[in-house]
């Protein structure tokens, strides 16, 4: 497994815990801090996991608005905590994330991968589906400005 696919299932794992307590009370820096030394111990990509994970949260609400728009017959309140996070993430590379760093493809195959190692039997589908989508509107938007 590579050092940054590591990373993000941490950051995954994270995002996980500090979302299914409503009240979010602990820490999420703490949270991960905790899941990098147990799971991520020698793992290189520390400084890229603490990044992803804050803007993550830090967008979360407008991440939030994308998947609304982007998988309309799935109210988000529907969607599992683990699917969500997964495009969270997902959706936080893609859209703000530098494409020199970590290219679109990749983000997305990234996310398909979480989904499917954590989470439903049909949860890369959806994923796919839904970054799918916001990928073509992405490039649509970047082949209108020019």
């Amino acid at each position: 497994m590579s050092s940054r696919h590591l990373a993000r299932s941490i950051v995954l794992q994270t995002l996980y815990e500090w979302d299914f307590f409503v009240d979010r009370k602990k820490e999420w820096k703490d949270i991960l801090e905790r899941n990098m030394e147990e799971f991520g111990k020698k793992n290189k990509e520390k400084d890229f996991a603490f990044s992803l994970a804050e803007g993550v949260i830090d967008n979360m609400a407008e991440l939030d608005k994308v998947i609304i728009a982007a998988a309309p017959d799935w109210p988000i309140e529907k969607i599992t905590i683990i699917d969500k996070n997964v495009l969270r993430i997902g959706l936080y590379e893609l859209i703000y994330g530098e494409e020199k760093e970590v290219p679109p493809k990749v983000a997305i195959n990234e996310a398909i991968e979480l989904a499917k190692c954590f989470g439903g039997s049909s949860s890369g589908k959806f994923i796919n589906g839904v970054l799918g989508t916001v990928y073509k509107e992405l490039q649509e938007e970047n082949v209108n400005k020019d």
